[in-house]
């Protein structure tokens, strides 16, 4: 069973890409559903609750995500190929990059310590290495991904993957790029991250289950597709077991 359900509510599991570098273990974790009532999580810091945050903060409404923007920055919704549905939004910011996700989480335990060594698990395995550290939002991992070049050699990646635990929601990040090795480059995607507000609804989920993205909406300005610009190579970063990061889909980019 995947590490992540993407999309919908049907429990069937997906089946796990056992050689993608950018992938998560696959592991069981069962067809419960959570129970519809709020959990006793409490946040402290960003990425927040919907029904916490009461702000004047301009941000993007993405469906499970209200995303801030930042002057400069370029967001790219990253959409499945095979079912047409959005499953990941990417921030580019002063060369570097931020992937979020939110995902359901059981109403009584969050599931970051576990997604984290898991993650570094599948890391290791193939190739790369994962340190687990203290940072400004918990624990995290600081991993190098193993990459081909385009000389044909194996080289690594830096990412650092963030998480955060909240009221039956859980919210990952990755960061890549300059903002991954340099605290001063990181600055301002850690802003971002911690500014999300995340927006569970009230539906049963299984644990683990992808919460619904769209595309932002139509009066959002500067909004056009990546094909109007041809292909570009942008560092992604990983999302699910059945994703390849270094697959390009369709992407919405929009620049504030």
């Amino acid at each position: 069973m995947a590490l992540f359900r993407r999309g919908g509510k049907d429990p069937a599991p997906q089946d796990a890409v056992e050689t993608d570098i950018d992938e998560t273990t696959a592991v069981d974790v069962g067809d419960e559903v959570d129970d519809v009532r709020p959990g006793p999580v409490e946040r402290t810091g960003g990425p927040w609750d919907a029904s916490q945050v009461d702000d004047d903060v301009p941000r993007v409404d993405l469906g499970a995500i209200l995303l801030p923007g930042v002057q400069g920055m370029e967001l790219r919704m990253e959409i499945d190929k095979a079912t047409n549905v959005v499953s990941a939004a990417s921030i580019l910011l002063d060369g570097s990059s931020l992937q979020v996700q939110a995902f359901a989480a059981p109403r009584t335990d969050g599931i970051w310590d576990e997604i984290r060594a898991e993650i570094a698990e599948s890391v290791t395995q193939q190739g790369g290495s994962a340190d687990d550290l203290p940072g400004p939002f918990g624990r995290e991992l600081l991993a190098r991904l193993p990459v081909r070049t385009p000389e044909g050699r194996t080289g690594h990646r830096p990412a650092r993957f963030v998480g955060a635990d909240g009221p039956r929601w859980f919210v990952r990040g990755v960061i890549t790029g300059r903002a991954a090795v340099d605290p001063s480059a990181a600055t301002a995607l850690e802003q971002l991250f911690a500014g999300i507000v995340v927006v569970r609804g009230t539906d049963a989920r299984p644990p683990r289950d992808l919460l619904t993205l769209h595309l932002p909406g139509p009066g959002t300005p500067n909004l056009k597709s990546s094909d109007e610009n041809g292909p570009e190579e942008v560092p992604e970063t990983p999302a699910a077991p059945a994703f390849d990061p270094l697959t390009r889909g369709p992407e919405i980019t929009e620049i504030r």
